[in-house]
């Protein structure tokens, strides 16, 4: 019995950052066969064969679906270009998975998706003196694969030869170890074991060949109109009316051909013997790569398997990186570690990610001696003063996930930070810092002073000016020849009262009453000393910078005590420092005190005290002069009236008041009318003062509520015609109605009878 088992490993891998998006996720990937002999039947001639069919697709979003079932062609060859149709044979679906990454140091983004299917059938043929060529024809390729033109209009075909002596001797073919990797790294080394298992250990011999077309997008959404599916141009053709040969896919030369898919730097290749796949891929992409396996015994062909698969580099993150806390890093992996005085050392652990390390090794030579810890962190004891190395390994078992660093650790000499400061206690100026670290190495060469936030020093005895009270912590950090380093944080209490008070305020002379900021510059000075100020017009303050209001008129002087937290105090006297100049006082009256649109006369009278000069404004722009004067109102609204005084000495004061010209509306309505001609009382209207009126409405009916005039005109009356049009209505009473807005919105109605007579 014979037997073919079909592994089809072509891995998509979508990367959105990197490819286009548009027709991804679309696409069967890739495949191979393989198969297994079942038995060989001399009566019938014939033998018959166990097929596995593994195919890979694009999952994300669903993607293309898995055929169910797969359609296979048997032809039969002489080896050259002639090829007989045999039979359809079709696979069924017999299982899918998904696929992860093999390489665990890296994580496969959420925008890739493989998924294996796996199909399998028996086929028994008779024994031919010909090869029997095997092929699985399917549509279509990634429109973004990187090494191969026109990628997106085109599909795969896949296949495997059984020579006449595969046949007869009822051989198993060769078996892949494993399938593609999902994703390669960019620039670093590819290591894929692309090797077979063969059962009777025949030669297998490995080399990249021709990738095939077969297939296009007829019978798709996107295809040839009117096409089928089953054409040869189509999704699924139908081998018996598709047979090969087929042609091979054109390479983007001379960047990439059959024998160097993927370029490289070193070159991508296969080791012919071992099916070992090597190289650095140095751009990212995705490359279509087949490998032919070629299966011989006794130097006779026995078959021939094509795996066409689909490698994915993509720009890779490692997941682990080792790295320990260090002083310095001298080259890429070498972690340097400076122990000053002190010969144990703790090296703590700072690789990373934990979730994907699972063991840690530590190898040190000390003075000759090897030692070995499997924990996270190591402490160790060095017996003496010198320079020792030492190697962690993460998941060191692991070939594919995993990292180093190399350790050195440099016992020094001790090093001793220490500094004296001296400075006046009570009285505020410079603070002497002398600097007393000692180093066993020798001599310091760095120091580092800092007296208070972003404020620094890298001299060796320094002085510093605060500008503000308090316990001040002083640190100062040295570093000797070694690049020892140690620091030292000692606290001043630092209290003195300022050597002299500043004082700046806003202003020395100006008009009662009198506003004065005075800004205290002195320092240092802060709420925890005694402030004590004294103004001469017998008020205090105990604030640092005061505002006082002088309300008197004089020459005044102020005075500054302060006691500082510890005791030590000081004082000034500003001796005739705040000039206050007397002003006038603005005052004035009005009438009448109440206008309106009929009388727009005001009559001001002036009640200023000590007043020099004198002015009056209408709404900040009509001036009037004169210490009483009277004014005309234009218009009705209201007004602000506005008195300013002033005197020579340049104090001034205003006085302010509003007047309210209101607009008056009035409208008196007759009881009787005489529409006979005679041109007296002809027409009913009302009469008084309508130019501030609005909305103005009268309706007219007669006593059996007909309505027989309306106007929104208020000067416009009623002639005693139906519509002011036609005959005369007759005499009697009819009654009115009216209504109208006065100026501020007041809606004024009425309602009354009026005596028609002719």
């Amino acid at each position: 019995m014979f037997n073919i088992v079909m592994n089809i490993k072509i891995f998509c891998f979508t990367v959105f950052f990197m490819f286009g998006a548009s027709i991804f996720s679309r696409h069967i990937i890739g495949g191979d066969f393989s198969y297994t002999c079942l038995g060989v039947n001399l009566q019938s001639n014939t033998f018959t064969i166990s097929c596995t069919l593994t195919v890979y697709r694009d999952c994300l979003g669903g993607g293309a679906l898995f055929d169910n079932p797969a359609t296979i062609g048997v032809f039969t060859t002489d080896g050259a270009s002639n090829y007989n149709f045999v039979r359809r044979v079709d696979f069924t679906l017999r299982s899918t998975r998904l696929l992860e990454s093999l390489n665990p140091c890296v994580v496969v983004p959420g925008n890739i998706c493989v998924e294996e299917g796996v199909y399998m059938s028996t086929m028994t043929l008779p024994l031919s003196n010909q090869n029997y060529y095997i092929n699985y024809q399917r549509c279509c390729r990634n429109e973004t694969i990187t090494n191969i033109l026109l990628p997106g209009d085109q599909g795969a075909s896949y296949f495997m030869e059984i020579t006449p002596e595969g046949q007869r001797s009822c051989n198993n073919s060769p078996k892949f170890n494993s399938f593609p990797p999902i994703l390669i790294c960019q620039g670093q080394p590819l290591n894929y074991d692309h090797s077979v298992i063969d059962a009777e250990g025949d030669i297998v011999i490995y080399e990249f060949c021709n990738p095939f077309t077969a297939g296009g997008k007829a019978g798709s959404a996107e295809g040839r109109p009117g096409g089928s599916a089953q054409d040869c141009d189509g999704v699924t053709p139908d081998p018996a009316r598709c047979p090969p040969p087929f042609n091979a896919v054109q390479f983007r030369a001379p960047f990439y051909t059959r024998a160097a898919p993927m370029g490289g730097n070193p070159l991508i290749s296969v080791n012919p013997t071992t099916g070992l796949i090597t190289g650095v891929p140095n751009s990212l992409g995705q490359y279509v790569v087949a490998v032919c396996i070629k299966e011989y015994r006794n130097g006779v062909l026995l078959s021939l398997t094509q795996r066409d698969f689909q490698f994915n580099v993509i720009n890779c993150v490692n997941n682990i990186t080792a790295r320990v806390q260090a002083d310095s890093l001298e080259a890429q992996g070498q972690f340097v570690i400076n122990s000053c005085g002190d010969r144990t050392v703790t090296i703590l652990n700072q690789s990373s990610l934990e979730s994907f390390i699972k063991t840690y090794e530590w190898e040190f030579d000390i003075n000759g001696v090897k030692q070995t810890f499997d924990t996270k962190d190591v402490t160790l004891t060095f017996p003496s003063l010198g320079t020792y190395k030492g190697k962690m390994f993460l998941n060191k078992a692991d070939q594919e996930c995993n990292d180093s660093a190399e350790i050195i650790i440099k016992i020094l000499p001790d090093i001793r930070a220490d500094f004296s400061f001296n400075y006046d206690t009570c009285i505020a100026g410079p603070v002497s810092f002398n600097d007393l670290s000692v180093s066993d190495a020798g001599r310091i060469t760095n120091w580092r002073w800092t007296f208070e936030p972003n404020q620094m020093s890298s001299m060796q005895d320094p002085n510093y000016v605060y500008k503000t009270p308090g316990i001040k912590p002083i640190e100062l950090w040295v570093k000797d020849i070694n690049g020892c380093r140690d620091s030292i944080v000692k606290n001043i209490n630092y209290y003195p009262v300022p050597a002299l008070l500043v004082i700046e305020p806003s202003k020395y002379a100006g008009c009662q009453p009198l506003e004065v900021f005075f800004n205290n510059l002195s320092f240092p000075i802060d709420p925890s000393y005694t402030i004590l100020w004294e103004f001469s017009d017998g008020t205090t303050s105990n604030e640092i910078s005061p505002t006082h209001i002088f309300n008197q008129v004089g020459i005044f002087s102020v005075k500054l005590s302060l006691v500082s937290p510890i005791g030590c105090k000081t004082e000034t006297n500003f001796n005739n420092w705040i000039n206050v100049s007397r002003s006038p006082e603005a005052a004035f009256d009005f009438t009448p005190q109440k206008l309106t649109s009929q009388d727009k006369i005001i009559m001001i009278t002036d009640k200023s005290l000590d007043a020099e000069f004198l002015r009056y404004t209408i709404n900040d722009q009509i001036r009037l002069f004169g210490a009483s004067p009277n004014y005309e109102f234009q218009d009705t609204g209201l007004y602000k009236i506005e008195q300013i005084v002033s005197k020579a000495n340049g104090c001034s004061d205003t006085a302010v008041a509003y007047i309210d010209v209101e607009p008056i509306v009035t409208y008196f309505m007759p009881n009787a009318f005489t529409p006979n001609g005679d041109g007296d009382n002809e027409t009913f209207f009302g009469v008084g003062y309508t130019g501030y009126m609005s909305n103005f409405e009268m309706y007219i009916w007669d006593r059996w509520g007909s309505q027989i005039y309306k106007t929104e005109n208020p000067i416009l009356g009623w002639n005693g015609k139906y519509n002011n049009v036609g005959t005369d209505l007759p005499p009697g009473v009819y009654i009115y109605q009216l209504k109208y807005d006065k100026p501020r919105g007041e809606q004024i109605k009425l309602k009354g009878f009026v005596n028609l007579i002719r």
